[in-house]
């Protein structure tokens, strides 16, 4: 294969409000952790075990601004991007790294104020660059399913 791909798809729930960084230029950059969970049955115990992952989000300009007025902690999002590894030194000298996602796409799931008024709101959608146009689906997938081929 001669090309590379660099693309990550998430769906989860804010872990706090988006935070906004502005500069002089204009430009604006928003961050925001989700969460992603994972749920299954341990077959020795016999006891439904969660693991949670946390993503750090990294959305600019339009997007952030947009992202800073409508979502806040708890929201359900679907969040495409790319991973980004960034490396600083800390106080001490030593090399520190931390990866995020560089948000291109976002769809809004849910919101508190969608939730809070129980209306079915057209979710907001927003494209940072242009891409096709795909469908989300939230509905759970089936994980008691084994008889599949791969």
């Amino acid at each position: 294969m001669a090309g590379t791909l660099n693309k990550v798809m998430l769906i989860g729930n804010l872990g706090d409000d988006v935070k906004m960084h502005y500069f002089e230029g204009g430009g604006c950059v928003g961050r925001f952790p989700i969460a992603t969970s994972e749920t299954y049955v341990s077959k020795q115990t016999n006891e439904r075990i969660t693991n949670t992952e946390w993503h750090n989000i990294v959305v600019r300009n339009k997007g952030a601004e947009i992202c800073e007025k409508y979502l806040s902690k708890g929201d359900k999002v679907y969040i495409e991007g790319r991973l980004k590894t960034r490396k600083w030194t800390d106080d001490k000298g030593n090399d520190r790294y931390s990866t995020e996602i560089q948000c291109n796409d976002f769809t809004f799931l849910s919101t508190k104020k969608e939730s809070g008024t129980n209306t079915n709101a057209p979710s907001a959608a927003v494209d940072q660059k242009p891409t096709t146009s795909s469908q989300v689906s939230t509905e759970p997938i089936s994980e008691d399913n084994d008889d599949l081929p791969f």
